[in-house]
């Protein structure tokens, strides 16, 4: 009798571990999902600065259309990434374009001085701070999802679950330090 009761006991043990395994991996899952989405936001908002930013500066630099151009290609190609790594290249291009137009815009001490273009930068500069919060929140919650599916003996019940690794969303910082190559195509 007391080995049926051991065996009923260890099995009782194996379904509560796979039921808490099954949950933490399911709120991990979740968590991630709900970064991303925080960090899609703050895109879809620098996204809707961006045509902004370039009127104004046109409205100063109107011989500077090639930077006009590439800032407005790189945003539709941001806008139009699928997946995280994707996404991740298409945002590091955006930054370029964007540094680009601002070295424009150094050149013009009119537009400097415009109220709508200063606050327009700072708009943009605190979205930036705000994707790069969102960004060490996702990456956070990736990091726990990927140590979860990776490590013993959680790993298997992800692997019977199907629960995956997830990609990181990485920034590089573009020109940081170092002087934007502009050049004009007239």
């Amino acid at each position: 009798m007391t080995i049926v009761w051991i065996i009923i006991i260890v099995v009782a043990v194996a379904i509560a571990w796979i039921i808490l395994a099954y949950n933490k991996l399911v709120q991990l899952n979740v968590k991630t999902d709900e970064a991303w989405s925080d960090i899609d936001v703050m895109l879809k908002r620098r996204y809707d600065l961006i045509p902004n930013l370039v009127e104004t500066v046109k409205g100063y630099a109107k011989h500077e259309k090639g930077v006009f151009e590439e800032v407005t290609k790189a945003r539709a190609d941001a806008i139009n990434a699928k997946g995280v790594e994707d996404q991740s290249k298409a945002e590091n291009m955006l930054t370029g374009a964007l540094k680009s137009v601002f070295a424009v815009a150094e050149n013009y001490p009119d537009l400097k001085a415009n109220d709508n273009f200063a606050k327009l930068q700072e708009e943009l500069s605190g979205t930036e701070d705000k994707i790069q919060a969102s960004r060490r929140f996702y990456n956070g919650n990736v990091r726990e999802m990927n140590i979860a599916v990776k490590t013993f003996p959680t790993n298997i019940i992800a692997g019977m679950f199907h629960f995956g690794s997830r990609e990181l969303f990485e920034l590089e910082n573009v020109g940081e330090g170092e002087a934007v190559a502009v050049k004009f195509d007239n």
